[in-house]
């Protein structure tokens, strides 16, 4: 244990025994110096912090030091009451303080009780009290504040944790000072019961067991019983004090003493108007001038000081301004900074700007940390902070959605309307403004509120605008979700999966794959759809075959097929059976025949005229059998799935191609079309 742990420990044990045990008068001057030497301690510190929680110990310190104080009433009580004598200190308080007037202490002492229990003791607890409420009920609304600023960019995620403990440091704080308030309350009431007990019972003592006439008893145990109430109120009224400064602090740049000048003192001419009213207050009253002159004069003299030194401030501040702007127009930096690209970006015309408005019941941050939430289940990656801004160059209902600085897509909004998308069966008393929906790109209106609730009996689906934006949002990331994963991004899911699996990291990651390796593996996967959550499994198959091959391609079709159980539920049809278009054996001969082998990896070296033959095919097949199963996907055998892919991704990116190999023996495959040569 450190020295300065077992101090406090031994000044709590010296407290328990300063109730229980005799302790000699030398001892007693000394602790009553002590206590009014931490009075005055507290007080200043309490006056040189900037905000409360840097005295976040004082509810705990307030505890300790008011049972110290009562510690000492009951020593000096029992010196008081057993030997009529409780130290020089005490005695000093009762007789030079008061100048031997036992009267005039006694009501010097009830004085500062009354302060002390009806001021600010009762200040304190209230605003305590008050402090504590607000705080509590202001910590929702402050939580949604830092995950606005986060979702904008505006903090970190480590800035979003610190703000997030502090508030929960403030609630704690509060709540604690609310209980505490009630020890320096309680600590005015026993005083004045002490101070009562000590007078009654020294004053029958001193007459029965001392032999001491009434007026000798009287004289000699109220005088030490006033100095000993002294001693101790004028503590504890500094300690009082104290609470109620750190209660009634807020946060700020500077200490109490720095608040206290820089804003009493922030507007001179004030000075000017208070130095008019004390000087008429000398002249027509019968108050001497020679008391209202000179502090009109020295009030005048500050107004006239004060308002010179705030006009140099403002000129040098605006000097100081015109140089930094210079010299950060000339810096590089300036121009570098231009340089940043946002990774995803969403900008609106000024109409849209209400959704972001969270004043005008806009939750549209709130639905993009959600989509970070979904997304990161869904994928597996940690989608990048949403940059929001409005852009007067749009029109004034119009969006569009950027990745890494370009325009990817577009839409309109009406706010006031309802987006409603026919079931197939049109009602003809449903009308609106014909568009398209833009996530999906199927027909839509945009109906008026008035006709939501019918079109919704009508089977129509209808959606207000916040969620069209979100689901087109999202539908936007999810398709672009392999542009998001850099290089940064990789190693920050590697150290994360390193914190659990570090044996499994070190066979993979940086020998034999790099991190830009593992990188390009991470990015097919996405590409086509598949999350990359289940990063054990990836990177036990990449630990697997990274020795023997660095073909990101072929390493892609290995983990694929580790993966099978989870293609297998996501593309199944209620996860026990497959609709399928096939390949026949002859065009996946063609094509197997087709690849290039080369030291640099293995490529699709095929006749122009035999790959559009083999796309039509698919084309047509696809269109065939659409009617019957909307969702699309080819299955063909593990050696040409990926080249099948590279033939049609650039006009058919949402089929999705399949090798048998990535299918769980238990799910049932059915074909419904064959694709076949012409």
């Amino acid at each position: 244990m450190k020295p300065r742990d077992l101090a406090v420990l031994i000044s709590v044990l010296l407290i328990i025994t300063m109730l229980i045990i005799p302790l000699p008068s030398w001892m007693l001057d000394f602790l009553i110096i002590t206590n009014i030497s931490l009075a005055l301690l507290i007080i200043l510190i309490a006056m040189n912090t900037h905000e409360p929680l840097q005295f976040s110990i004082f509810p705990s310190l307030l505890l300790l030091v008011t049972l110290f104080r009562l510690g000492l009433n009951v020593s000096t009580t029992r010196a008081i009451l057993s030997e009529g004598d409780a130290g020089n200190v005490v005695h000093t308080f009762g007789s030079f303080v008061v100048a031997g007037n036992v009267l005039v202490g006694f009501v010097v002492f009830v004085i500062l009780v009354i302060i002390q229990f009806v001021v600010i003791t009762k200040g304190s607890e209230r605003v305590s009290e008050v402090a504590a409420r607000f705080t509590l009920d202001a910590m929702p609304g402050k939580q949604m504040s830092i995950d606005a600023d986060l979702n904008a960019g505006l903090i970190s995620d480590r800035e979003a944790r610190d703000r997030r403990q502090k508030i929960e440091q403030e609630a704690d704080f509060y709540g604690a000072m609310d209980g505490a308030s009630k020890f320096v309350k309680g600590d005015a009431i026993a005083g004045i019961i002490i101070v009562i007990i000590n007078m009654i019972f020294g004053i029958i003592i001193g007459m029965v067991q001392q032999g001491m006439s009434l007026a000798d008893s009287s004289s000699t145990y109220t005088l030490l019983t006033v100095g000993d109430g002294l001693v101790s109120q004028i503590p504890a009224l500094i300690i009082s004090t104290a609470t109620g400064i750190i209660v009634t602090r807020a946060a700020s740049d500077g200490n109490l003493g720095q608040d206290i000048t820089k804003q009493l003192l922030a507007f001179p001419k004030m000075l000017y108007i208070a130095a008019g009213a004390i000087f008429l207050l000398g002249v027509f009253t019968p108050i001497y001038q020679i008391y209202t002159l000179p502090i009109a004069g020295l009030l005048v003299y500050g107004g006239y000081q004060l308002g010179r030194i705030e006009s140099k401030r403002i000129e040098s501040e605006e000097v100081v301004e015109d140089e930094i702007q210079t010299e950060e127009f000339k810096s590089p930096e300036s121009v570098v900074s231009l340089l940043q690209v946002d990774p995803i970006e969403f900008e609106f015309g000024y109409s849209l700007i209400p959704l972001a408005d969270t004043s005008e019941g806009g939750d549209l941050l709130d639905r993009i940390v959600m989509i970070r939430r979904q997304l990161a289940l869904e994928l597996g990656l940690v989608v990048p902070v949403v940059r929001i801004r409005d852009n007067i160059q749009l029109q004034p209902n119009e969006y569009r959605i950027k990745i890494k600085g370009n325009e990817l897509a577009k839409g309109e909004l009406l706010l006031d309307h309802y987006l409603a998308m026919s079931p197939g069966v049109e009602d003809g008393g449903i009308e609106g403004i014909e568009t398209v929906e833009p996530a999906f790109g199927l027909p839509a209106l945009w109906i008026p509120e008035k006709q939501k609730e019918r079109a919704e009996l009508s089977g129509y689906t209808v959606v207000d605008p916040p969620s069209v934006v979100s689901t087109h949002l999202t539908e936007i990331i999810k398709r672009h979700a392999h542009e998001l994963l850099g290089r940064q991004e990789v190693k920050q899911l590697v150290e994360h999966l390193k914190e659990t699996h570090t044996a499994l990291v070190e066979d993979v990651t940086p020998d034999p794959l790099s991190t830009g390796e593992i990188q390009k593996v991470l990015t097919k996967l996405l590409k086509e759809n598949i999350s990359i959550r289940n990063l054990p499994i990836i990177f036990e198959t990449l630990a697997d075959y990274g020795q023997m091959t660095k073909d990101t391609d072929l390493l892609t079709e290995y983990v694929r097929q580790s993966l099978s159980r989870q293609i297998s539920k996501q593309f199944g049809d209620n996860q026990d059976s497959l609709k399928v278009i096939t390949l026949s054996g002859k065009i996946e001969k063609k094509i197997a025949e087709s690849i290039q082998q080369t030291e640099h990896g293995n490529y699709l070296s095929m006749d122009p005229n035999d790959s559009q033959l083999i796309f039509d095919s698919i084309t047509s097949e696809i269109k065939r059998v659409n009617e019957v199963n909307p969702m699309n996907v080819l299955l063909c055998s593990p050696a040409v799935r990926m080249y099948v892919r590279q033939l049609i991704e650039r006009y058919l990116p949402d089929v999705i191609v399949l090798s048998y190999n990535e299918l769980e023996p238990s799910l049932e495959v059915q074909s419904i079309g064959v694709v076949n040569a012409s």
